[in-house]
């Protein structure tokens, strides 16, 4: 069977059976577009059903000269799960990937802001402006509560429960969270909304849609990081910071004030409490501290 059947089913299954959000989605049908670019530049005829470990693997190679460690591995797990989908599917009785070893990944941490550098990220922002209100809103928001850049996106009115201080989320594969919503982020999203957006003319399916850009429509992610790019800019920050710096401050900061990690893997919205251990790091000080403080014999 041809390619675009084929895919289209998978496709299919990923959205509907397994539950992948589009994000996800595009990341493993642009493995298999990756692959056919392959084919196609040394002339192989070859299909789903017949393409062969030693193919699989020449590409696999290729791939390693022209990408990091993540993305190689990330690109063998969409190509495994492809052709296991095709065993599943009696395409195939062979999985040609089941001997691939995807790279060693070291645990890299992303910068974390500390409680000073958090206030003068926030203190750059221009509140003459209307735009201001509504970045304001968005950093506390995404510090106050720890979301993804795409659910902060996709944030709906609809979604936030300010007399229970409450916000529902939509996470990876559209899983549904309520994450508790603090004071700081509830006062300012209440004033973006009703003394900014409710003065905004609004695009036509983005009624519900909690933050606009200035014509009206819901945020894209780029905007989201260009805005937190360029505070830090301002704010003199010498660290590389994203909207993902400040999910990430959000679960530190919470384990180093004593919180459990349940509750931070709760709130972070991750199946597994391995994946919350790696965002919960916490600085060198601050386990110095907790001997001090704890143990018997860390002082005289």
């Amino acid at each position: 069977m041809a390619w675009e059947a084929i895919i289209k089913g998978y496709q299919n299954y990923l959205r509907i059976e397994r539950g992948l959000s589009e994000n996800t989605l595009k990341s493993y049908l642009d493995d298999l577009k990756a692959l056919r670019q392959f084919l196609a530049t040394h002339n192989s005829l070859a299909t789903p059903e017949n393409i062969d470990r030693e193919l699989i693997q020449q590409f696999v190679y290729e791939q390693a000269k022209q990408y990091s460690a993540y993305s190689q591995s990330r690109r063998i797990s969409g190509l495994k799960s492809f052709f296991k989908y095709l065993v599943f599917e009696g395409y195939r009785t062979d999985q040609p990937t089941s001997l691939l070893e995807t790279p060693k990944l070291g645990r890299k941490l992303p910068d974390t802001l500390s409680h000073d550098e958090i206030d003068e990220l926030i203190q750059a922002i221009d509140l003459s402006e209307p735009q201001g209100h509504r970045n304001r809103a968005i950093l506390e928001t995404l510090y106050g509560s720890g979301l993804r850049v795409s659910e902060l996106i996709g944030l709906k009115i609809s979604d936030l429960f300010f007399k229970e201080k409450l916000v529902r989320v939509f996470g990876k594969g559209s899983k549904q969270r309520l994450v508790p919503l603090g004071d700081y982020a509830r006062q300012y999203l209440k004033h973006y909304l009703h003394e900014i957006r409710n003065h905004q003319k609004i695009s036509s399916g983005s009624e519900d849609i909690v933050f606009l850009n200035r014509n009206g429509k819901s945020l894209s992610r780029n905007m989201v990081f260009l805005i937190v790019q360029k505070l830090g800019e301002k704010a003199g920050i010498k660290k590389t910071i994203s909207p993902h710096t400040l999910r990430h401050s959000f679960a530190t900061h919470l384990l180093e004030n004593g919180a459990d990690l349940r509750a931070i893997q709760l709130m972070l919205g991750h199946e597994s409490i391995t994946t919350t251990e790696i965002y919960t790091h916490v600085d060198t000080q601050f386990l110095s501290t907790t001997l001090e403080k704890f143990h018997p014999r860390a002082s005289s």
